[in-house]
């Protein structure tokens, strides 16, 4: 019998800002929960890049691809598709190789929305999400200091990173 390993897989991902209709408040999904924010994002499915670059990470994690591979961008039957079914579905290969998810670091970058308000809630659903205990999540945001298309502010980022006992 083979002993288990440790392994981590890192993801990214990225969106670009549109503005909201008549210069209203809208809410983005950051983490799998809604945040106010004074743009949309432009995205075939709900667009949560903190999510979509947990994904990637879950599934490098294992060697099983990207989000791409699994959900295709401009497949018409992702349009606003929660990215929570993305997680599950990444988080079930995870199970299905053997993997046991031991914990997540997950790093938005932005200028606006501000994370810190919302830190705790993203824990807690991503918890919720993964079945794993609050303490394994870590939540973080970043700017770039006005650099960049982040920095001017049309767009946001994020990247994950987990490791898993396979």
């Amino acid at each position: 019998m083979t002993s288990k390993q440790t392994r981590i897989g890192m993801g990214f991902d990225a969106h670009r800002y549109l503005p909201t209709q008549n210069g209203s408040t809208n809410k983005v999904m950051l983490c799998g929960i809604e945040v106010p924010s004074m743009y949309d994002i432009e995205a075939n499915s709900d667009g949560d890049v903190g999510l979509h670059a947990l994904v990637d990470a879950l599934l490098g994690s294992v060697a099983a691809g990207d989000i791409g591979m699994h959900f295709a961008p401009d497949d018409i039957q992702w349009k606003g598709a929660r990215s929570s079914m993305f997680l599950k579905h990444a988080l079930a290969i995870v199970h299905e190789k053997g993997g046991e998810l031991i914990n997540i670091d997950i790093t938005i970058i932005a200028e606006k929305p501000y994370i810190s308000p919302y830190r705790q809630r993203m824990r807690e659903k991503l918890s919720e999400l993964l079945a794993i205990d609050i303490e394994r999540v870590s939540v973080k945001a970043s700017t770039t200091e006005k650099m960049g298309f982040i920095g001017r502010e049309e767009g946001i980022a994020a990247q994950a990173c987990v490791s898993v006992l396979v």
